[in-house]
Protein backbone atom coordinates (compact mmCIF):
# COMPACT_ATOMS: atom_id res chain seq x y z
CA UNK A 1 0.00 0.00 0.00
CA UNK A 2 1.34 3.43 -0.89
CA UNK A 3 1.08 6.57 1.17
CA UNK A 4 -1.06 8.10 -1.59
CA UNK A 5 -3.43 5.13 -1.44
CA UNK A 6 -3.67 5.52 2.30
CA UNK A 7 -4.59 9.19 1.91
CA UNK A 8 -7.04 8.37 -0.89
CA UNK A 9 -8.57 5.74 1.37
CA UNK A 10 -8.95 8.43 4.03
CA UNK A 11 -7.19 6.37 6.67
CA UNK A 12 -6.20 8.70 9.51
CA UNK A 13 -2.64 8.76 10.77
CA UNK A 14 -2.14 6.37 13.70
CA UNK A 15 -0.29 9.23 15.45
CA UNK A 16 -3.34 11.52 15.14
CA UNK A 17 -5.65 8.71 16.23
CA UNK A 18 -3.52 8.00 19.28
CA UNK A 19 -3.32 11.58 20.54
CA UNK A 20 -6.94 12.51 19.85
CA UNK A 21 -8.42 9.48 21.61
CA UNK A 22 -10.38 10.49 24.65
CA UNK A 23 -11.06 14.06 23.61
CA UNK A 24 -14.28 15.35 25.15
CA UNK A 25 -17.21 15.42 22.74
CA UNK A 26 -17.45 18.66 20.85
CA UNK A 27 -13.74 19.51 21.05
CA UNK A 28 -12.71 22.31 18.69
CA UNK A 29 -10.17 20.87 16.24
CA UNK A 30 -8.15 22.69 13.60
CA UNK A 31 -6.73 20.62 10.73
CA UNK A 32 -4.04 22.67 8.96
CA UNK A 33 -3.40 21.89 5.28
CA UNK A 34 -6.27 19.42 5.58
CA UNK A 35 -6.31 18.42 1.90
CA UNK A 36 -9.04 15.89 1.18
CA UNK A 37 -9.93 15.73 4.87
CA UNK A 38 -8.87 12.29 6.09
CA UNK A 39 -8.49 13.56 9.68
CA UNK A 40 -11.40 15.96 9.47
CA UNK A 41 -13.79 13.17 8.42
CA UNK A 42 -12.57 10.82 11.13
CA UNK A 43 -12.78 13.43 13.91
CA UNK A 44 -16.18 14.70 12.74
CA UNK A 45 -17.43 11.12 13.11
CA UNK A 46 -16.21 11.29 16.74
CA UNK A 47 -18.48 14.30 17.36
CA UNK A 48 -15.91 17.09 17.27
CA UNK A 49 -16.24 20.56 15.76
CA UNK A 50 -13.78 20.88 12.91
CA UNK A 51 -12.13 23.73 11.11
CA UNK A 52 -10.06 22.81 8.09
CA UNK A 53 -7.82 25.14 6.14
CA UNK A 54 -6.18 24.42 2.79
CA UNK A 55 -5.38 26.26 -0.43
CA UNK A 56 -6.93 23.54 -2.63
CA UNK A 57 -10.42 24.91 -3.31
CA UNK A 58 -11.49 21.80 -5.25
CA UNK A 59 -10.57 19.44 -2.41
CA UNK A 60 -12.43 21.62 0.08
CA UNK A 61 -15.49 21.85 -2.20
CA UNK A 62 -15.74 18.06 -2.28
CA UNK A 63 -15.23 17.92 1.48
CA UNK A 64 -17.83 20.66 2.06
CA UNK A 65 -20.43 18.64 0.13
CA UNK A 66 -19.82 15.71 2.48
CA UNK A 67 -19.28 17.67 5.70
CA UNK A 68 -21.55 20.74 5.42
CA UNK A 69 -21.56 21.44 9.16
CA UNK A 70 -17.77 21.78 9.39
CA UNK A 71 -15.93 25.05 8.83
CA UNK A 72 -13.68 24.87 5.77
CA UNK A 73 -11.47 27.78 4.78
CA UNK A 74 -9.73 28.17 1.44
CA UNK A 75 -6.53 30.12 2.09
CA UNK A 76 -2.95 30.22 0.92
CA UNK A 77 -1.32 30.19 4.35
CA UNK A 78 2.16 30.55 2.87
CA UNK A 79 1.55 33.70 0.83
CA UNK A 80 -1.42 35.28 2.59
CA UNK A 81 -2.31 36.20 6.16
CA UNK A 82 -3.12 33.54 8.73
CA UNK A 83 -6.93 33.31 8.41
CA UNK A 84 -7.51 32.26 12.03
CA UNK A 85 -5.71 35.04 13.92
CA UNK A 86 -7.00 35.34 17.46
CA UNK A 87 -8.83 32.00 17.43
CA UNK A 88 -7.93 29.09 19.69
CA UNK A 89 -8.62 25.38 19.37
CA UNK A 90 -8.56 22.38 21.69
CA UNK A 91 -6.43 20.50 19.17
CA UNK A 92 -4.31 21.70 16.25
CA UNK A 93 -3.32 18.97 13.79
CA UNK A 94 -0.66 19.27 11.11
CA UNK A 95 0.38 16.29 8.98
CA UNK A 96 2.61 16.04 5.93
CA UNK A 97 3.09 19.80 5.83
CA UNK A 98 5.86 22.17 6.88
CA UNK A 99 6.01 25.94 6.54
CA UNK A 100 8.32 27.17 9.29
CA UNK A 101 7.09 30.81 9.29
CA UNK A 102 3.66 29.47 10.31
CA UNK A 103 4.89 27.80 13.54
CA UNK A 104 4.22 30.83 15.82
CA UNK A 105 0.63 31.06 14.55
CA UNK A 106 0.13 27.33 15.13
CA UNK A 107 1.31 27.52 18.73
CA UNK A 108 -0.84 30.63 19.32
CA UNK A 109 -3.86 28.70 18.01
CA UNK A 110 -3.67 26.05 20.75
CA UNK A 111 -5.95 26.95 23.65
CA UNK A 112 -4.74 26.46 27.23
CA UNK A 113 -5.20 22.77 27.96
CA UNK A 114 -5.14 22.05 24.23
CA UNK A 115 -2.82 19.94 22.14
CA UNK A 116 -0.58 20.35 19.12
CA UNK A 117 -0.30 17.13 17.12
CA UNK A 118 2.29 17.41 14.37
CA UNK A 119 3.65 14.78 12.00
CA UNK A 120 5.66 15.42 8.85
CA UNK A 121 8.72 14.41 6.89
CA UNK A 122 12.26 14.66 8.22
CA UNK A 123 15.72 14.94 6.76
CA UNK A 124 16.66 11.70 5.10
CA UNK A 125 13.40 11.53 3.18
CA UNK A 126 15.23 12.98 0.17
CA UNK A 127 16.99 9.60 -0.15
CA UNK A 128 13.74 7.65 -0.58
CA UNK A 129 11.24 9.96 -2.30
CA UNK A 130 9.21 13.14 -2.06
CA UNK A 131 9.29 15.58 -0.47
CA UNK A 132 13.00 15.91 -1.08
CA UNK A 133 13.58 19.65 -0.73
CA UNK A 134 15.31 20.31 2.64
CA UNK A 135 13.07 23.38 3.08
CA UNK A 136 10.19 20.97 3.64
CA UNK A 137 12.03 18.42 5.79
CA UNK A 138 12.45 18.74 9.54
CA UNK A 139 15.95 18.77 10.96
CA UNK A 140 16.67 16.23 13.74
CA UNK A 141 14.98 17.40 16.94
CA UNK A 142 13.36 20.40 15.25
CA UNK A 143 9.85 19.79 16.59
CA UNK A 144 11.21 19.28 20.12
CA UNK A 145 13.15 22.53 19.83
CA UNK A 146 10.04 24.36 18.57
CA UNK A 147 8.04 23.26 21.63
CA UNK A 148 10.88 24.11 24.02
CA UNK A 149 11.14 27.59 22.51
CA UNK A 150 7.56 28.22 23.64
CA UNK A 151 8.82 28.19 27.22
CA UNK A 152 6.99 27.09 30.34
CA UNK A 153 3.46 25.95 29.93
CA UNK A 154 4.20 23.45 27.16
CA UNK A 155 4.71 19.77 27.85
CA UNK A 156 5.76 17.09 25.37
CA UNK A 157 3.54 14.02 25.63
CA UNK A 158 5.11 12.04 22.82
CA UNK A 159 7.89 12.45 20.28
CA UNK A 160 9.31 10.20 17.59
CA UNK A 161 11.96 10.70 14.92
CA UNK A 162 12.67 7.80 12.60
CA UNK A 163 11.46 5.84 9.61
CA UNK A 164 8.15 4.26 8.69
CA UNK A 165 7.62 1.49 6.15
CA UNK A 166 5.19 1.01 3.25
CA UNK A 167 6.28 3.27 1.75
CA UNK A 168 9.64 3.94 3.36
CA UNK A 169 9.71 7.52 4.66
CA UNK A 170 11.55 9.57 7.26
CA UNK A 171 9.13 11.08 9.76
CA UNK A 172 9.23 13.29 12.82
CA UNK A 173 6.18 13.71 15.04
CA UNK A 174 5.23 15.30 18.31
CA UNK A 175 2.23 15.61 20.59
CA UNK A 176 2.44 18.49 23.05
CA UNK A 177 -0.02 20.04 25.45
CA UNK A 178 -0.37 23.72 26.29
CA UNK A 179 -0.86 23.24 30.00
CA UNK A 180 -3.64 25.41 31.34
CA UNK A 181 -2.01 25.99 34.71
CA UNK A 182 1.66 26.38 33.92
CA UNK A 183 3.60 27.18 37.03
CA UNK A 184 0.87 25.91 39.39
CA UNK A 185 2.01 25.09 42.89
CA UNK A 186 3.55 21.70 43.56
CA UNK A 187 0.64 20.83 45.87
CA UNK A 188 -1.85 21.05 43.01
CA UNK A 189 -3.06 17.77 41.56
CA UNK A 190 -0.87 17.06 38.53
CA UNK A 191 -2.66 16.67 35.21
CA UNK A 192 -3.09 13.18 33.77
CA UNK A 193 -2.35 12.54 30.14
CA UNK A 194 -3.26 9.00 29.07
CA UNK A 195 -0.60 7.41 26.91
Amino acid sequence: MTLAATHGGLVPSPWVERWTRGLPAGARVLDVACGSGRHLRWLAAQGHRLTGVDRDAAALAALRAEQPSQELIVADIESGPWPLAGREFDVVIVTNYLWRPLLPALFASVAPGGRLIYETFGLGNQTVGKPSNPEFLLRPGELLDAVREQGNGWRVLGYEDGTLEMPLRFVQRIAAVHEAQAGASASATPPRYPL
